[in-house]
């Protein structure tokens, strides 16, 4: 087969083509093809590139110009302006009259001052290749050989530019030839080709659009000349061989319009049949044991490769198998529209006729089935069937009024092997087929088949049934509705289409992650070719809530399919280009800036679930524990100020913490007054922010402190009260700042003045209070550590004959007292914050000791 048959014959089969052995396996590789009597070369899979084939090779009706024979009067004058041209391309697709090997010019641009402006000729050489030189300024390319003189089409491009007079001539896709110097000598720098010009098809000027001679003349067939006033690359130069047009800094594009055509060149139109974007596929010579190219539509042996689980899981399959679904289906078609086994089976010939008719029986047979439930076998069958329809190609001539009842057929199995009663039946060929994202995909294949019932008049085909559906206009739609797909994907042997996908819990149990709304794919469609382009939809949600439990919305999620990737693979899920626009309980949208298939991941958590009255004696005791803190921490403050309290390091840390946390708690108590505008309630969380971190930065510097009358620190007093300062106040400005500047629009949540807590910004607060909870935590350690081993000693001096039990309680005091003083001091307290969410004691709890602090 060809290549592209090839690869559909292995991926119909659930397999791929062979892929390019390792250097040290090829010796090997190739005594074992040609012990299996295998010769000369074999088509290989592409590992890096991947090639990609239109349904068929596109049908281009275009003006072609014949010139039959060499003469000194057939031309065509392009009926164009051309401006100044700092750089150009010019493309064509040619047949060269084989019968001369004299000089031919393909076209000439000449201008008043200069007639071999811009200029390509060619000829034939004698090793039978087509030699062309570009001509610039009256400057001459040397001729090197493009493509073989064999008499069929072939494609040309030709580039310059004013920069270096740097050229290049393009045959066929490929570069053939390119050089720089191909100026005029002698100027100070390189010129443009000048404007308001003749170009002439065919002839070569010795006057301004005249003066022929017939030795130079063209004799060929030329069609689909463009001309554009820019350097075209490589990828544009592919696209215009595979006749689409770049349309920007296009000067001239083909038309019988705008040429004007002598009487005895003939002009016909003509489908043109264009190349396929990729020509050459890569082969592995056997005997050789050495890689090359070879066109893809010549017709090679190839082998299908089988990773061993899904090659062992197939063969399970066919063991296991009772084969009545498909003994039905051929028995009612009276000829084998389904082969018993999908290793040996020859490819089918598949037309519009054949696939109309296989489908019907197939959904006659799965509609009237007494068992719902399919085997193994049976699933795998159907999908191959589905393969072979979706790379049916629509042959010309043929009836399309076919194509509508097709689809219908189409949709209807792909609904019935979704059903919910096949879950396991998945889940039982997961090493083959990796999930039913792989009928996605199918269905996807399909859509393309409508293309030719669309006209003038039917601008949009609609084929539903039930929750799957197609729809075919510029924008190619498929949706399946919660109910068919998510059944299957939500079901067993589904986990591995979920992965990398957990958000952050929040502090909550993850249970699981589902598809909480139907799953819908849209392509924008340009000439029936895909075009990417950004996508704005909402999808409604279709999950119930389980009991004892919450769903959340934690982020919207979509299903990519990676290029040329085998549907098998099952895909993945992905948020790359998509975000969430607005989450409401029965909605999402969304927008990605690109096309695929699309869906939102709902993501299960177990929730405690708190009544109205708790929540308001949380409040309430919330409310009354700061109120009762911030007396405090003001007594407190004016008693450091009005006792006249000896200034020492101690008290000015103990100063700083209690106004910073006292403004803080302030703050707290009166933000939910904030929340009704906007602006007050950024500014209160922009505060909040800042007094919290200030707070905790003391009590980091309050371990510093304690730890400094522990350990000899070499560092004068002056020194190191900058340090906390800069420790207690700058630390905690530099942190509220880098979060404003990096996510101002994320930076406040949604209902209450506080730090956004389903984005990362939240970090911006729990990360520094992690740290300083774990340094003090060690502070604290190394403190008791000290405090027993001194109590110890001294219990020893003072009273070394008493009893063990008073000796115990000394030590047990020894450790309690600096815990029950220093706790609140280094902020311990708040660990119990990190328990809240597993009882509501624990909330009580925490809001009793930080009232303390």
């Amino acid at each position: 087969l060809d290549w592209w048959h090839a690869d559909r014959y292995c991926e119909q089969r659930f397999a791929q083509l062979l892929f390019e052995p390792q250097d040290s396996e090829q010796a090997s590789f190739s005594k074992l093809l040609q012990s299996h009597h295998i010769r000369g070369s074999v088509w290989l899979n592409e590992r890096d590139g991947v090639l990609h084939k239109p349904k068929r090779r596109r049908d281009h009706i275009v003006p072609v110009l014949v010139f039959r024979d060499k003469t000194d009067t057939k031309y065509v004058k392009v009926l164009s302006d051309f401006p100044a041209l700092p750089a150009v391309t010019a493309c064509a697709h040619l047949q060269w009259d084989t019968r001369t090997q004299e000089i031919a010019t393909i076209f000439s641009y000449a201008v008043p001052t200069f007639f071999n402006e811009f200029q390509l000729r060619g000829f034939v050489d004698e090793e039978g290749f087509v030699r062309f030189a570009l001509i610039v300024h009256g400057h001459h390319s040397p001729y090197l050989p493009v493509f073989r003189a064999d008499g069929q089409w072939h494609h040309f491009c030709v580039t310059w530019q004013q920069e270096n007079g740097t050229w290049s001539i393009y045959a066929d896709g490929k570069r053939r030839a390119s050089a720089s110097g191909l100026y005029a000598v002698g100027l100070s720098a390189p010129q443009a080709i000048y404007s308001q010009g003749t170009f002439i098809i065919g002839q070569d000027q010795d006057s301004l659009g005249g003066t022929f001679t017939e030795k130079e003349s063209f004799s060929g067939n030329i069609t689909d000349l463009h001309i554009w006033q820019k350097v075209l690359g490589a990828e544009q130069i592919e696209k215009v061989r595979s006749c689409w047009v770049v349309e920007q800094d296009l000067v001239f594009g083909w038309s019988s319009n705008t040429l004007e055509v002598e009487s005895t060149v003939q002009e016909v139109t003509a489908q043109f049949l264009c190349p396929g974007p990729v020509e050459e596929c890569r082969v592995f010579e056997v005997g050789s044991s050495g890689f090359s190219y070879a066109s893809c539509l010549q017709s090679l042996p190839f082998i299908c490769r089988y990773r061993k689980d899904a090659y062992w899981q197939l063969k399970k399959a066919q063991l296991e198998s009772s084969h009545s679904l498909i003994s039905r289906v051929n028995m009612l078609a009276e000829r084998t529209v389904i082969p018993e086994n999908v290793f040996t089976s020859d490819a089918q010939d598949m037309n519009l006729s054949v696939a109309l008719g296989a489908l019907d029986v197939l959904a006659t047979v799965l509609r009237k089935r007494e068992t719902p439930v399919l085997e193994s076998s049976d699933l795998l069958a159907v999908l191959q069937l589905l393969k072979q329809v979706s790379d049916v190609e629509v042959q010309e001539g043929e009836e399309l009024e076919m194509l509508e009842p097709l689809g219908q057929y189409y949709v209807e199995v792909t609904e019935l092997i979704l059903g919910e009663q096949n879950i396991e039946t998945w889940s039982s060929v997961s090493q083959v087929i990796k999930g039913p994202m792989a009928v996605v995909e199918l269905c996807n294949r399909m859509v393309s088949h409508l293309a030719p019932l669309l006209t003038a008049g039917r601008t949009k085909v609609t084929i539903q049934h039930r929750n799957v559906g197609l729809r075919r206009v510029m924008v190619k739609n498929m949706w399946f509705g919660y109910g068919s797909l998510q059944r299957c994907l939500s079901g067993a042997g589904s986990s591995a289409v979920f992965q990398d996908v957990a958000a952050s819990d929040g502090g909550q149990k993850y249970l699981s992650t589902t598809v909480g709304t139907a799953v819908i794919s849209s392509t924008l469609l340009s000439d029936y070719q895909e075009i990417s382009t950004s996508v704005h939809y909402r999808l409604q949600h279709r999950v119930q809530v389980p009991w004892g439990g919450a769903w959340m919305v934690i982020s919207m999620f979509f299903l990519c399919f990676l290029v040329h990737v085998s549907p098998d693979a099952g895909g993945m899920w992905s948020t790359a280009g998509c975000s969430v626009v607005t989450s409401l309980p029965d909605s999402t949208a969304c927008f990605c800036n690109h096309t695929t298939n699309f869906a939102v991941l709902l993501q299960v958590y177990e929730m405690q679930q708190r009544t109205t009255k708790e929540e308001l004696t949380l409040q309430t005791l919330t409310f009354i524990g700061c109120g009762v803190s911030f007396c405090a921490l003001i007594v407190t403050f004016i008693l450091f100020l009005a006792v006249g309290v000896p200034k020492s390091e101690r008290t000015t840390v103990h100063k700083n913490l209690i106004f910073a946390l006292a403004a803080a708690e302030a703050l707290l108590m009166f933000s939910e007054l904030a929340k009704t505008n906007q602006v007050v309630c950024f500014t209160v969380t922009a505060f909040l922010h800042l007094f919290f971190m200030a707070a905790f930065s003391w009590m980091l510097v309050e371990g510093l402190l304690l730890w400094s009358k522990v350990v000899a620190v070499n560092m004068s007093e002056d020194r190191r009260m900058k340090f906390y300062y800069v420790t207690g106040w700058g630390l905690p400005v530099v942190i509220v700042g880098v979060t404003l500047a990096t996510s101002f629009n994320k930076y406040v949540a949604d209902n209450h003045c506080w730090l956004n807590v389903q984005t990362n910004v939240i970090w911006a607060f729990v990360g520094p209070v992690l740290f300083i909870l774990a340094v003090n935590t060690f502070v604290l350690f190394r403190v008791v550590m000290v405090t027993v081993s001194s109590a110890r000693r001294r219990s020893k001096m003072l009273t070394p004959n008493s009893s063990l039990e008073n000796q115990i309680g000394i030590q047990i005091w020894a450790t309690a007292k600096p815990i029950l003083v220093l706790l609140p001091v280094l902020g311990l307290t708040w660990v119990c914050g990190v328990l809240v969410h597993l009882s509501i004691i624990w909330a009580y709890v925490f809001i009793v000791l930080n009232s303390l602090q």
